[in-house]
């Protein structure tokens, strides 16, 4: 009896499982926290992209109402980069000279931040109909 006793005393095959599921829980907890770190935008320096919207009539885009945006950071597909008629840009300005620079039957208004670490496309308009 008394050496069944000191062999359940030594006896350490459950500790192994034990710390295991333990560290297995630790990674799951940190893996979620910096998901949701990033998915928060903690990391970085995100910049949100302005709203704005545009239409298209015959070749020419109107901004039609949103924030204000540096002509700089606007391209119109075929007009180019700075095609709006005033700087900044808000409601009411236009970009003449629009087309279907890469024939893929849109033609695309986007903003890219002042750095050129972020893009959107804020308006696309399909050729045909000139809808977005």
């Amino acid at each position: 009896m008394e050496t069944k006793l000191n062999e359940l005393r030594s006896d350490s095959r459950g500790v192994s499982p034990v710390i295991g599921v333990v560290l297995m829980i630790a990674v799951v907890v940190i893996l979620a926290a910096v998901v949701g770190a990033f998915a928060t935008g903690i990391f970085g320096n995100q910049q949100q992209s302005p709203q704005a919207a545009f239409s298209l009539d015959d070749g020419t885009v109107t901004m039609d109402s949103g924030d204000s945006i540096p002509g700089d950071q606007l391209t119109v597909e075929g007009a180019g980069a700075s095609a709006f008629d005033n700087d900044p840009v808000t409601a009411g300005s236009v970009a003449t000279g629009a087309t279907d620079g890469n024939t893929d039957g849109q033609i695309t208004v986007t903003w890219t931040s002042a750095d050129g670490g972020q893009s959107a496309v804020l308006a696309s308009f399909d050729v045909s109909t000139g809808t977005t």
